[in-house]
């Protein structure tokens, strides 16, 4: 029998010491794009309705979590635009005491007709996926087409004031680092903070991420040929990315480099998928069910204890290798923070 424990005596903390303070909530695991480094062009197979925890679901393990510190929350996909009412779970998290921060990560196509109401919601700060500022590139990349909409998208978040509006871009040799200049000037007259991904290794891109990848550090030596950096600190974020400016830029330039410079030693996080499941490593397979305690009617202390014997199986690190890899992984919006 596990061990109830004080919630407010005993914060999330992991067996290496780490505090779990961010929370990722998969809303969907169905996207309006099918991205060629992400998932297959005909798609996955979807789950059910009823396998989906339903927003007063994800509220209530947000609640438990929120007692033992879990102090900020993202919200993702697939692609979390695509689930109605999302502005509605929006509201539910931002009534919990101690959550502080909400963030969405989207690819965009939706939001221009959502970032006002999601922003009176509650909603603090996005991160919109953007591989490409050129339309054919755009539609060989995603398989759909949409970059007019992903603009449209962006200027509806500043105007909203979900800021600092993030962007994140894969980076592909050879398909679209040719406009890591193009994205990087983005940042000297507009408010954001454009973060070039490492392409990393899924079961649906093996072979190209070992053709196709290139590391942080080319990426930020590609940057510098525009102008001379400096490094930045946020003001507000979660994730791993490393920043740099240029002189009297309102925005910023950043990497995350899940391969090639790792965070884990410093991982905050764990993250819940549409389906209920805590995911203790993004790249790994430890999980532990929520959705079955919580529909046989669980406690916010029974669940509280639940997330607390979780943290015991979350690993030291991913073990991801350029060419390899270990675990399915169907977004690239997740890594970003």
């Amino acid at each position: 029998m596990p061990v109830t424990v004080d919630l407010i005596e005993a914060p999330l903390m992991d067996s290496f010491r780490r505090s779990i303070t961010y929370l990722r909530i998969s809303v969907t695991d169905k996207c309006n794009l099918r991205c060629v480094y992400c998932m297959p062009e005909a798609g996955l197979t979807w789950l059910h309705r009823d396998e989906l925890l339903t927003y007063e679901e994800i509220a209530r393990i947000v609640e438990a979590g929120a007692r033992m510190g879990i102090r900020s929350v993202r919200i993702t996909g697939g692609e979390p635009l695509v689930r109605r009412d999302l502005s509605r779970l929006v509201a539910l998290l931002a009534a919990i005491p101690g959550i502080d921060d909400i963030a969405l990560s989207t690819n965009g196509l939706l939001l221009a007709a959502q970032a006002a109401e999601l922003k009176a919601s509650g909603l603090r700060r996005v991160n919109i996926s953007l591989d490409t500022l050129r339309s054919d590139r755009f539609e060989a990349i995603a398989r759909r087409p949409g970059l007019d909409a992903v603009l449209a998208g962006i200027d509806a978040a500043i105007e909203a004031d979900l800021a600092p509006v993030k962007i994140n871009c894969v980076v592909m040799r050879g398909r679209n680092d040719d406009e890591i200049g193009d994205f990087a000037q983005l940042t000297r007259t507009k408010d954001l903070y454009v973060r070039f991904i490492e392409m990393m290794p899924v079961h649906e891109n093996v072979e190209q991420q070992a053709a196709e990848y290139l590391s942080a550090d080319d990426i930020l030596a590609r940057v510098r040929l525009h102008g001379a950096v400096v490094p930045v600190t946020p003001s507000h974020g979660n994730g791993p990315a490393r920043y740099v400016g240029f002189e009297g830029a309102r925005g910023a330039v950043g990497v995350i480099s899940p391969l090639s410079h790792d965070y884990c030693e410093r991982c905050n996080r764990v993250r819940l998928s549409a389906d209920g499941r805590l995911k203790l490593c993004l790249f790994g397979d430890q999980h532990v069910d929520l959705r079955t305690p919580l529909r046989n009617g669980a406690s916010l202390e029974q669940l509280g204890t639940i997330l607390h014997d979780a943290m015991f199986i979350k690993p030291e690190r991913h073990h991801l290798r350029l060419g390899e890899t270990s675990s399915r992984m169907r977004a690239f919006s997740e890594i970003g923070g």
